[in-house]
């Protein structure tokens, strides 16, 4: 398996755990995946997902602001809707408070690198 076809398949992983309410962010993601820094790569396979009948939770996944990023593709209102069907509230400006609703793998917290890969 190729290097990007091994981190596509660990952030698509990542994703679908994800529990409902909860989100993680690109770079997160990228992080957890075994490529800090790769956050837009990560958004790439998000984006890739588009239009796929692949039962991801996509949604789950916004950008460092705690802001939904699916806008420019035209999903930011299918995205956010998705994501107060699962109870994640949003302020005023369109941001959910990522301190409260950001979720980590229960290995990536067990100290050390939270790499997980």
């Amino acid at each position: 398996m190729t290097r990007d076809a091994e981190f596509r398949r660990r952030i698509l992983d990542l994703v679908a755990r994800i529990p409902r309410g909860r989100v993680m962010t690109y770079g997160q993601l990228a992080l957890l995946a075994g490529q800090p820094g790769a956050a837009r790569q990560a958004g790439y396979v998000m984006n890739s997902l588009q239009g796929g009948d692949h039962g991801l939770p996509w949604q789950r996944v916004v950008n460092a602001q705690g802001r939904i990023s699916t806008t420019k593709i035209g999903l930011g209102d299918l995205q956010l809707a998705l994501l107060i069907h699962d109870g994640v509230d949003f302020d005023s400006s369109g941001r959910l408070n990522l301190s409260e609703r950001q979720w980590w793998p229960e290995e990536a917290q067990e100290g050390g690198t939270p790499t997980l890969f």
